[in-house]
């Protein structure tokens, strides 16, 4: 397979599906509607818990993040987040993710936009620099975490993904060999300019988790359906509505502490 940062130099790129947004009724990428709980926390912030980053992707944009740092041997997990949001999406997934042992890692690519008063630094950098800020384009944010991740911890990383870029870590994590697993809440085949992802995932072997909002679990279904399940690979059905995204994992969302389970016991797996 190619990898994707080929693809993009000869493909266009094509935003075709609505925004995820904060606090409101939005539309996920495959253009369903998404109903926000009345109750949307995201986890208590504390600036203690991380460190502000910066790399740089392969076109020279400078990439910032936080990483949430436990210690320099534990697993890392870089965190990916969803349509207009950044990398606060993860303010207090990520701590509660390091209380499960886990470094991570949760970047601003480049699409993007703010949360509250936190700005997506990577959108901004890339707006004045007048390079393209559409979903394709973060694939070479994404990429370059995974490299900034491996050299800092020397070790293969875990790739999350939320929305848009849940589609975009299961291209990463087929094409990059410093992927050992992939975690991917809402996918679907949203760039069908690069190739069916829907075929190519036939070809997955590498760990997987990958969910949904219960709404959703039919196109999910029909994304995986040419893909056999294999060891440490999950697909997660929440029984109650759950949300779209990793925001299913925030304070005070319906079913999310379902969701936790169902993450906590793939992590511990292939830890």
């Amino acid at each position: 397979m190619k990898k994707i940062t080929e693809l993009l130099r000869i493909l266009p790129v094509f935003a075709c599906f609505g925004f995820a947004l904060l606090s409101c009724n939005a539309s996920s990428e495959n253009g369903e509607n998404v109903q926000d709980s009345d109750s949307t926390e995201v986890g208590e912030e504390n600036n203690n818990d991380y460190q502000t980053i910066t790399f740089d992707a392969a076109d020279g944009l400078t990439v910032y993040g936080n990483e949430y740092k436990i210690d320099d041997s534990s697993p890392v997990i870089v965190l990916c987040h969803q349509a207009q949001f950044n990398k606060f999406e993860y303010e207090g997934t990520a701590q509660r993710l390091n209380d499960l042992g886990f470094n991570c890692i949760a970047i601003d690519q480049r699409s993007g936009g703010p949360i509250g008063i936190h700005q997506n630094e990577t959108n901004l950098a890339a707006v004045e620099a007048g390079v393209g800020v559409d979903y394709l384009d973060a694939i070479q944010d994404i990429s370059a975490a995974v490299d900034y991740a491996t050299q800092q911890y020397n070790q293969d990383v875990i790739l999350w993904g939320s929305s848009y870029s849940s589609t975009l870590v299961l291209w990463e994590a087929m094409s990059n060999d410093k992927v050992k697993a992939v975690v991917s809440f809402s996918p679907g085949d949203y760039f069908p300019e690069i190739g069916s992802l829907t075929d190519s995932l036939a070809n997955l072997t590498k760990p997987c988790f990958i969910t949904s909002a219960d709404f959703e679990v039919e196109g999910t279904n029909a994304l995986l359906s040419k893909m056999t399940l294999g060891e440490n690979q999950i697909q997660f059905a929440p029984s109650e509505n759950g949300h779209h995204g990793s925001r299913a994992l925030w304070l005070n969302q319906n079913g999310g502490e379902q969701y936790w389970d169902a993450i906590t016991n793939f992590l511990n797996r292939i830890k």
